[in-house]
């Protein structure tokens, strides 16, 4: 079951305000945010599954899910969209972009290059 992450009426974020214990009934009640993850449609959320089980080789969930390596790699930028983390990609490729060229132009060595770019990776 998918949680709902917009109201109905007015498309505001939804909070969840109580919680309890399915054994002993125990409730605890305030404002607590639902997870991103948790407001994934259930087409996503098997994709990510597939995708952490692969250990992120689109070619194996390609295989594993019979869907195409360019449908698999959209359904992920898609996921990735979802769940707000695009724009940091973009970010990423942008700086990696800007040291090649800093590269390219002779500002910076190639080992303060290789330097930046791992400090990218990590």
């Amino acid at each position: 079951m998918n949680i709902p992450n917009k109201c109905p009426a007015c498309s505001g974020r939804i909070i969840v305000t109580e919680l309890c214990c399915d054994e002993c009934k125990t409730s605890v009640k305030g404002g607590f945010e639902i997870p991103e993850l948790a407001c994934l449609n259930e087409s996503d959320d098997r994709f990510l599954k597939v995708f952490l089980s692969a250990r992120g080789s689109i070619k194996e969930v390609e295989r594993c899910l019979g869907i195409s390596y360019p449908t698999a790699k959209s359904r992920l930028e898609d996921i990735l969209a979802k769940l707000g983390l695009s724009q940091l990609q973009s970010e990423i490729k942008r700086r990696r972009l800007e040291i090649v060229g800093k590269l390219e132009r002779g500002e910076i060595p190639a080992r303060e290059a290789i330097r930046l770019l791992k400090e990218l990776e990590g």
